[in-house]
């Protein structure tokens, strides 16, 4: 039985392992980037509004993890794709988007755990009771499970085939308003669920 715990910014620091344990297992990264990117997670812990949920087995090992923040000028990723979305949309849709919103910076779901619900389980645990007016992230611009999900909770393309400054995979810039639809009464969650992350 898997079980969705919030957890602290602390405690999300403490245990950054763990975290790049589902990390590593779900997006299979070059071993040369995982030090990098616990630096990066471990940044995003102290950003205004940071919520994470971990999705754990009966004896407490993580099997997924989603985290996300409150977007705001002078953060990476919102001031590329803030940019990105005024040229290619205008600064109202930029705005619109980007002004108030939940970034979700991470959400992984170790393979072995993944068809099962815990990816929305933990999507719109993230989304639930926050104050922004939309969530936004950005995922691989595939025809993934990721994709499908992110359609299927209320999520709709603003950028499609955009590749970040220094990269080469194309990525789909999505977004949802809040509250999402699919936040009210779902009995899909796994057990424990507390609700349900870039």
């Amino acid at each position: 039985m898997i079980g969705l715990r919030r957890v602290s910014p602390d405690e999300f620091t403490a245990e950054l392992d763990a975290v790049l344990d589902v990390y590593t297992a779900a997006m299979l990264p070059p071993a040369d980037q995982i030090t990098g990117r616990k630096a990066i997670m471990r940044n995003h812990a102290a950003h205004t509004g940071f919520t994470c949920l971990f999705a754990e087995r009966a004896d407490g090992r993580p099997v997924g993890v989603a985290y996300g923040f409150h977007g705001e000028p002078g953060q990476w990723w919102h001031d590329i794709v803030r940019h990105a979305l005024a040229e290619r949309n205008g600064e109202a849709s930029a705005r619109g988007w980007l002004g108030d919103a939940l970034e979700l910076a991470e959400i992984h779901v170790h393979p072995d755990y993944q068809g099962k619900g815990v990816g929305r389980a933990m999507v719109t645990g993230l989304c639930e009771d926050r104050r922004e007016r939309t969530a936004v992230l950005s995922t691989r611009d595939q025809a993934t499970a990721a994709r499908h999900l992110y359609r299927s909770v209320g999520f709709v393309d603003l950028l499609t085939r955009f590749v970040f400054p220094g990269g080469y995979e194309h990525y789909a810039i999505v977004g949802a308003t809040l509250p999402l639809p699919d936040s009210a009464g779902r009995s899909d969650r796994p057990a424990g669920s507390a609700g349900s992350a870039r």
